[in-house]
């Protein structure tokens, strides 16, 4: 006769005994338990060191291990080992280089932009043209978007990464200088690189742009809600 399980299923997939009435019918309790213990490698703590002269012995035992000559008089925290690996942020499936989204939030929420690409920290790259709704390369976290249907076929682009939006350190005052309030000569100002990256872009985004019906004024526009409307209930 075939073995049966002791135990069936109900259903929904749920088991008829528990885990400890299978224990019980089992009687595992009456089985001896051996473990069994790992071999411990003994390891010398001290070796044998030849030591030149005639008044000293010709050997002499010393730690495997030199113990440090100073100890912190603190505790000092050290941190946990961690194995979790950093992987690439994986793009929403509703967004490609193209797409038309809509910016949440920032200093150009409300506003239509068109994605260029995922760079490789993980952000998007998007652009208005600034041309078009004066919305300059900027870097957004996909999490502050809202992704369209509306989609554009962009030309090839020139290779940009995320070292473009990377600012320059202030310089660091000495004593003198310290008490000196010069907060206008550190503003931030935008650099020509900067500038000639986005006529660049501009130019070959826009026509991409002329080239669909609408779209120029669709990304002009801004996006607003009124009373009654929920974003959750609306096809973009």
């Amino acid at each position: 006769m075939a073995h049966t399980s002791r135990n069936s299923t109900l259903p929904g997939g749920v088991p008829k005994l528990s885990r400890s009435a299978v224990y019980k019918k089992r009687a595992l309790y009456k089985r001896k338990k051996v473990a069994t213990v790992p071999a411990v490698k003994e390891v010398a703590l001290t070796k044998t060191k030849t030591v030149a002269g005639e008044k000293n012995g010709g050997t002499r035992t010393v730690p495997v291990q030199k113990s440090p000559r100073f100890y912190p008089t603190e505790d000092c925290k050290t941190p946990l080992k961690n194995r979790r690996v950093v992987k690439p942020t994986k793009l929403r499936g509703s967004i490609v280089p193209g797409s038309v989204v809509i910016l949440l939030a920032g200093s150009h929420r409300g506003k239509r932009v068109v994605v260029l690409k995922q760079l490789p920290s993980g952000l998007l790259l998007v652009t208005g043209p600034y041309k078009i709704n004066g919305v300059p390369l900027r870097r957004v976290d996909q999490t502050y978007v809202i992704a369209t249907s509306t989609k554009v076929e962009l030309p090839a682009l020139p290779a940009i990464g995320d070292e473009i939006f990377k600012r320059k350190g202030k310089p660091t005052k000495n004593e003198k200088e310290m008490f000196v309030d010069n907060a206008g000569d550190n503003s931030y100002k935008i650099s020509a690189e900067k500038v000639a990256l986005q006529k660049e872009i501009d130019a070959l985004v826009v026509p991409a742009v002329k080239k669909v019906d609408m779209l120029q004024s669709y990304l002009r526009s801004r996006f607003t809600l009124t009373k009654g409307q929920f974003p959750h209930e609306m096809k973009f």
